[in-house]
């Protein structure tokens, strides 16, 4: 069967929601009655190894899928929709295909885990929860108390970003922001009242340091950012402080992290992300031994969060998975599909290149 459009990676709900936004758009007479999606589980190369089919002009997918090399040569344009924020897993793409990601990504749920994330480390909610056994009070740590004098930095304060900035702000933190593009920000309404400062400055002050960066793995772009946090460039903090990561692991590397724990130079990580997603389920899900040194540090950034043995709070890359999130994902896909649609099959509104090099 040909299909209109195939939605691969898609799970439980955000399956769900595809379905109904689909029908929607059907009966809204902007789809054709004769409109025919494939939903499923699996990822692009899992689905062509099973069925014999040529992949339809569009597809949306998620950061699993392996696109095959005559899709991404067609002579004829194909269009991609990623279902997550990130797209650095199909910005080599951007020259042969039309490519959009989810601008308005779960932009509350990724920044309410950040803040949580927050709160835990400062609250040392490890230590506090495993001294209830015994009611101990005597030798527990003091946690860092929330106040204006503890500052947070904000790394890439893009839709999720500023969220991120804000909830930190109202909560009672000083906030300030490091991103890239601030001089462009500056000038919007929306961020007129930022904060906005230098990387080598942010370091030298921050109690707290978020990162909500995109992954750019080109490594001749200017928004290349693998390794952005090093030990050189952390190292450079005058205070001890508190690590949380909520968009790609491969910016804040985990070796140089957990050896930074240990120096207590760091005193609490976050962590939705992890370095090399796949070796790491992989390692965790099939006891597969990894040679590699954050594949490994990641281990035990999760074995211990998991024995609530040290200050960290980790999780499998669930920012988004809150109750709304699932339906907002769907809609927005969705909506980069009607567009395409009414648009000629031109390409989409939003797509990359975001920003200009």
């Amino acid at each position: 069967m040909n299909y209109d459009i195939i939605h691969f990676e898609a799970l439980g709900k955000e399956a769900d929601y595809l379905e109904i936004e689909t029908n929607n758009l059907i009966k809204e007479n902007i789809l054709p009655k004769d409109f025919k999606s494939l939903i499923t589980p699996l990822t692009v190369q899992e689905y062509l190894s099973e069925n014999n089919i040529k992949l339809p002009e569009i597809i949306t997918t998620k950061t699993h899928s392996i696109l095959p090399s005559d899709y991404i040569n067609s002579e004829t344009k194909n269009n991609v929709i990623t279902r997550s924020a990130g797209y650095d897993h199909l910005e080599e793409y951007q020259d042969n295909l039309n490519i959009a990601s989810l601008r308005e990504y779960c932009v509350n749920a990724v920044a309410q885990t950040a803040l949580k994330f927050g709160l835990c480390t400062c609250g040392l909610l490890n230590e506090y929860v495993k001294n209830t056994q015994s009611f101990e009070r005597n030798k527990t740590n003091s946690f860092m108390e929330i106040s204006e004098n503890r500052t947070v930095t904000v790394y890439g304060v893009g839709k999720i970003g500023s969220r991120v900035y804000k909830y930190f702000e109202d909560v009672g933190f000083n906030v300030q922001a490091v991103d890239i593009r601030s001089e462009v920000l500056k000038s919007q309404e929306k961020y007129k009242n930022f904060n906005f400062i230098s990387k080598e400055d942010a370091i030298l002050n921050s109690d707290i340091i978020v990162n909500v960066m995109n992954l750019t793995k080109i490594k001749n772009s200017k928004f290349y950012n693998v390794n952005y946090f090093s030990e050189e460039y952390l190292r450079k903090n005058k205070k001890n402080f508190i690590f949380i990561n909520v968009t790609r692991g491969e910016i804040a590397p985990e070796s140089v992290l957990l050896k930074l724990y240990s120096e207590k130079k760091i005193l609490g990580l976050g962590l939705d992300v992890f370095s090399h997603e796949s070796e790491l389920t992989e390692d965790l899900k099939n006891q597969n031994k990894s040679n590699d040194i954050d594949v490994l540090a990641a281990k035990k950034i999760i074995n211990s969060a998991i024995s609530s043995k040290e200050n960290f709070y980790v999780q499998a890359h669930q920012g988004f998975n809150s109750d709304l999130a699932a339906k907002s994902k769907a809609h927005e896909a969705i909506e980069h599909l009607k567009y395409w649609y009414l648009h000629d099959k031109k390409g989409f509104k939003e797509q990359l290149p975001y920003y200009e090099e």
